[in-house]
């Protein structure tokens, strides 16, 4: 049987960590274990931070809802399950867009949910 000789795989192999490290510091961006080490870690990191991306949006959303709903003499809690009673399926991303940007709509909203609680 012949003998496989990896060179031209490896070289990709290689050629493919180096394009991720570029940029990193020192040895990480020159030395091929250290580039290699370098590039699973920020994968790892990167994996994860794309998860934590969408529970910080999440709590910013809620934030500057809680904050219009209290300019509208309510709370984050009893806005929402207002608009639950009601039967308003309105996500929270649109939410705080209207809390920030038309904030006559938003009141609407608010009295809408505030009529289905009492």
């Amino acid at each position: 049987m012949a003998r496989i000789k990896r060179a031209v795989t490896a070289a990709k192999k290689r050629r493919k960590v180096f394009k991720l490290a570029k940029g990193y510091y020192g040895a990480k961006s020159k030395q091929y274990r250290a580039a290699s080490q370098q590039v699973m870690r920020s994968m790892a990191y990167a994996y994860v931070g794309r998860k934590n991306k969408k529970r910080e949006y999440r709590r910013l959303w809620i934030a500057r809802i809680n904050a219009g709903a209290r300019l509208c003499g309510t709370t984050y809690s009893r806005l929402i399950n207002g608009l639950k009673l009601a039967g308003v399926e309105i996500n929270r991303k649109v939410l705080s867009d209207l809390a920030i940007t038309d904030m006559n709509a938003f009141k609407e909203l608010v009295d809408v949910a505030m009529k289905a609680r009492a």
